[in-house]
């Protein structure tokens, strides 16, 4: 049941009612048996096994961790480490976790870069047969946050829940379940299950940012992902320039889709008077690779910088490796080889998170990490050449430089993102460089991509919208400024938007709503 669909919208209409018509020490209960409900209609329904064990698995992990504290005298009388079973019971969740996500998502990955080395050495066939496993709805994202849940108990900076029903809805609550975001216990858990009175601004806001992600998806994402698979589908017969439109109109799919996604969830969520962390914040607007993965996908970055690459730091490992290198290179130099060791395997880890295949690792991994580090060693060589050439650093037209440079080379990893495979990224990125054809393309060639000029017209509308919306937001929230106004001039603005979705929204033959790129996450 995709998030777009009438039948969602008219399943989460029954939710509000219910939500709001029994009394607040039960909503938290309705949540759940929603989210239970959604998770049964939106495929399998033995796939609800999967994230319910999850949340098992942490309860007795978490559990188990709570007694030993509260034990710690009696069993250390015993003769017990109490520290020992709290680390204990900590892997046991993390690797039962790691292990069920590695098993459905990447063994496959495993097999293929198996037989891929095989075939440099035999000729013959592969060396073991892939497996075709039903993954569950948004496995990466409850898992990451029940991981992360767990590790906050361990160190004392979370609450235990001791509730398995409460714990179940943390994990499994179904506006994030598509495409998150993903969720810290310590800063969003307990509003889960506070008691909430009706506020009409929190409902109406709500569902205003909900018909902004309807846009962004409906009308923005399936337009620019006509174009995007005309290219990418067929890139012999669109080579040079048209590599260049396909991929930009990919970057504005993908986007659109993510952050509208992420738009439907939190609106919805407010809907209910609970707050989740953002996920974007205008990323196209960056000026360097670092800024655009705090403006990207925010969750996922926080996530990984705090249970992956500070833990990574702080290892006795890489505490050795740092005083090897200071010693023989100096603090600075030193330190820098450290942590650039830790973010190779933070971006590996980032790019494997997308998907188990080596596109997506270089894609959006590796490669990001080849850009923050190199833009960190060429700098100093970067102010000489400003100085030299009396460039200022601090410009509106430098701004607008970085921020033009850090677009085109994101647009290179979601070469590798869209590409079926490395092979065809780096064929179709040399066939980019020679864009000649930028003439025909643009007398005309570009409505050959799926779109004629009366689409192509509405989608160009379409972002200019965006775009202009997304500088309204750097002053503040839209939504209050419009809050604001006069009643006309509101009703005009909020329900001339519905209409445009309505009737401009793209619903071709074959269209899905349900299929969000990032839902197999």
């Amino acid at each position: 049941m995709g998030i777009t669909s009438f039948y969602f919208i008219l399943f989460y209409a029954i939710v509000l009612f219910l939500y709001y018509l029994l009394p607040g020490k039960y909503q938290w209960i309705i949540l759940l048996s929603a989210s239970v409900v959604y998770y049964v209609l939106s495929g399998n329904v033995l796939l609800i096994l999967y994230p319910l064990f999850a949340v098992m698995v942490c309860y007795i992990g978490i559990n188990v961790m709570s007694n030993a504290k509260e034990k710690e005298k009696y069993l250390r009388e015993k003769g017990k480490d109490p520290e020992k079973r709290r680390k204990a019971a900590l892997l046991f969740v993390i690797f039962s976790n790691l292990a069920i996500l590695i098993l459905l998502k990447y063994i496959n990955f495993g097999i293929n870069t198996i037989n891929g080395i095989a075939s440099w050495f035999v000729t013959e066939n592969e060396i073991f047969s892939g497996f075709k496993w039903l993954i569950p709805l948004g496995i990466s994202y409850y898992s990451l946050s029940l991981i992360g849940y767990v590790i906050d108990v361990y160190y004392g900076i979370a609450q235990t829940q001791w509730n398995p029903a409460k714990l179940a809805l943390y994990g499994l609550y179904f506006p994030t379940m598509v495409s998150g975001p993903i969720l810290q216990y310590r800063e969003d858990g307990e509003q889960f299950f506070a008691a909430h009175s009706f506020d009409y601004k929190q409902v109406t806001q709500g569902m205003q940012r909900m018909l902004w992600g309807f846009f962004k998806i409906l009308v923005i994402s399936e337009r620019m992902g006509l174009v995007a698979d005309t290219v990418y589908g067929d890139y012999k017969n669109y080579p040079g320039f048209y590599i260049w439109i396909g991929t930009i109109a990919f970057a504005f799919q993908l986007y659109t889709n993510f952050s509208g996604g992420m738009d439907i969830a939190l609106g919805l969520s407010q809907t209910f008077s609970i707050k989740l962390p953002e996920n974007f914040e205008r990323p196209f607007f960056s000026k360097n690779i670092s800024e655009y993965w705090r403006r990207w996908h925010i969750t996922l970055g926080i996530w990984m910088k705090e249970y992956i690459f500070y833990p990574i730091l702080r290892s006795s490992f890489f505490t050795k490796l740092n005083k090897i290198m200071r010693n023989k290179f100096g603090k600075k130099r030193g330190k820098q080889f450290t942590t650039f060791a830790g973010m190779f395997i933070l971006w590996f880890t980032v790019g494997i998170w997308h998907g188990g295949d080596w596109k997506y690792i270089i894609g959006s991994g590796l490669l990001h990490w080849f850009y923050i580090v190199s833009g960190e060693l060429l700098e100093p060589c970067f102010i000489r050449i400003m100085n030299k050439l009396h460039i200022k650093g601090k410009s509106r037209g430098m701004d607008i430089f970085r921020i033009i440079r850090t677009f085109f080379l994101v647009n290179i990893g979601f070469v590798f993102f869209r590409a079926s495979s490395v092979g065809d990224a780096f064929e179709m990125l040399r066939e980019a460089i020679n864009i000649g054809n930028i003439t025909a393309v643009l007398s005309g060639g570009i409505f050959s991509l799926g779109l004629n000029w009366i689409e192509f017209s509405i989608g160009v509308i379409s972002l200019l919208i965006l775009f202009s919306i997304s500088l309204l937001q750097r002053k503040g929230s839209v939504r209050e400024k419009i809050a604001a106004r006069a009643l006309p001039v509101r009703w005009l603005l909020w329900y001339g938007l519905l209409f445009y979705v309505i009737l401009l929204g793209y619903y071709g033959p074959g269209y899905s709503a349900a299929e969000f790129i990032y839902q197999g996450f």
